[in-house]
C-alpha cells in the first residue's frame, strides 16, 4: 500500500469514547419528558448511524413513541443538550492523541468521516484538543447520504484531493466496515469500541493506531 498518503477515521468508538456524553445527551431528555433514564451500556449499543437512528432504536425498546413528530422533537432536544456538554465526559481510547500525531509527523494526512452531526463534529474536535490534526472532517448531516453510504467517505476523500487507492479507512463497526468494502477503500478496525467484534483478516486488526504505520509501509519517523 505504498500508494496511500492518508488515513480517515470514523470519530465515536474509534478515536474517543463518547458514549457518556452522547448518554447524558439522550438521558436529559428522557428525564425532562418523565420517562427513566438509561446506562450508557443500554445506550451505547445503539451508536453508528447517527442521532435520529439512535433515538428511534432506544425509543422502540423502551416503548417511547417515535412517530414523525415524536422523533423530531427529541433529535431537536438531543442536539442542543450535546451542544450544551460536547465533551465533558469524553476521553480518548489508550495511545490515540499521540498516535495521531506521530501519524502526522510520519507524513501522512488525516480526515475524519462521522456519522455524527457535522456541527457537533466540530465542536467534540475543538473540545478535545484534536481539531488541528485533520484537513477535513464531515459529518453525518453535511452530505446528501450517510454512513454506510460510500459517498460519505468519497466526500471527505475528494475534499482531501484524494482518490480512492490514496487512502485508508479506520473504525470500530460494521457500519465503518461496509463504507469501507463500497467505496473500494481499505479498511481497518480498532480494539475498544465496537472493534473488538468485527470479522475481520487479522492483518486489518489494530492493536492501537500507530500500527498503520507498518500497515501501510510508512517510514517510521516519529513511531
Amino acid at each position: 500500500m505504498t500508494s496511500v498518503k492518508a488515513v480517515i477515521f470514523d470519530l465515536d468508538g474509534t478515536l474517543i469514547d463518547s458514549a457518556p456524553d452522547i448518554a447524558a445527551a439522550v438521558n436529559r431528555y428522557l428525564f425532562e419528558n418523565g420517562w427513566p433514564e438509561q446506562d450508557v451500556d443500554f445506550i451505547e449499543r445503539f451508536i453508528g448511524y447517527g442521532p435520529r437512528k439512535l433515538l428511534v432504536d432506544v425509543f422502540e425498546v423502551i416503548g417511547h413513541p417515535k412517530d414523525d413528530a415524536a422523533v423530531k422533537a427529541a433529535h431537536e432536544a438531543y442536539l442542543s443538550n450535546y451542544r450544551d456538554a460536547p465533551a465533558e465526559r469524553t476521553r480518548f481510547y489508550p495511545h490515540v492523541r499521540e498516535d495521531l500525531e506521530a501519524l502526522r509527523a510520519a507524513g501522512l494526512r488525516l480526515g475524519i468521516c462521522t456519522n455524527k452531526p457535522h456541527e457537533l463534529t466540530g465542536k467534540v474536535l475543538d473540545a478535545v484538543g484534536i481539531a488541528p490534526l485533520f484537513e477535513v472532517a464531515i459529518g453525518a448531516d453535511a452530505v446528501p447520504a450517510c454512513k454506510p453510504d460510500p459517498g460519505h467517505l468519497v466526500a471527505v476523500a475528494k475534499a482531501m484531493g484524494l482518490e480512492t487507492h490514496e487512502f485508508a479507512y479506520v473504525g470500530d463497526t460494521v457500519v465503518d466496515q461496509n463504507t469501507a468494502q463500497a467505496a473500494g477503500a481499505a479498511f481497518f478496525c480498532v480494539p475498544w469500541g465496537g472493534g473488538s467484534g468485527l470479522e475481520v483478516n487479522a492483518s486489518q486488526r489494530l492493536t492501537r493506531l500507530a500500527d498503520i504505520s507498518d500497515r501501510l509501509n510508512v517510514p517510521e519517523k516519529a513511531l
